[in-house]
């Protein structure tokens, strides 16, 4: 079974910042594009970031410039580094595994932005 163990989340006012990070079996992390995914209270997940094996980032418009994907590869780790929260940002963050065969998802962690 593949693991992806996210951490990270947590409370923060808006304006503050936090860090998720990801780590990942080292076999799926070597061959597989890495995404942060989020879901808003009764809504479907959304793509937040991307990172391609060879680390070719893309970001959804609504984070360009306030978040940060990045993977270490000594690690098996995948970051997501979050600035200049928003309210709008409340959600549930999860960590994926992009794979040619498959898809694989942590089980998320909880980012709660207050105003």
């Amino acid at each position: 079974q593949v693991q992806l163990a996210e951490s990270g989340g947590g409370s923060v006012q808006a304006g503050g910042s936090l860090k998720l990070s990801c780590v990942v079996d080292a076999n799926i992390f070597s061959t597989c594009g890495m995404g942060w995914y989020r879901q808003f209270s009764g809504k479907e997940r959304e793509l937040v970031s991307s990172s391609s094996v060879n680390s070719t980032n893309c970001y959804r418009d609504s984070v360009e410039g306030r978040f940060t994907i990045s993977r270490d590869n000594t690690r098996n780790t995948v970051y997501l580094q979050m600035n200049s929260l928003k309210v709008e940002d409340t959600a549930v963050y999860y960590c994926a595994a992009v794979c040619s065969h498959s898809v694989y998802r942590g089980q998320g962690t909880q980012v709660s932005v207050s105003s």
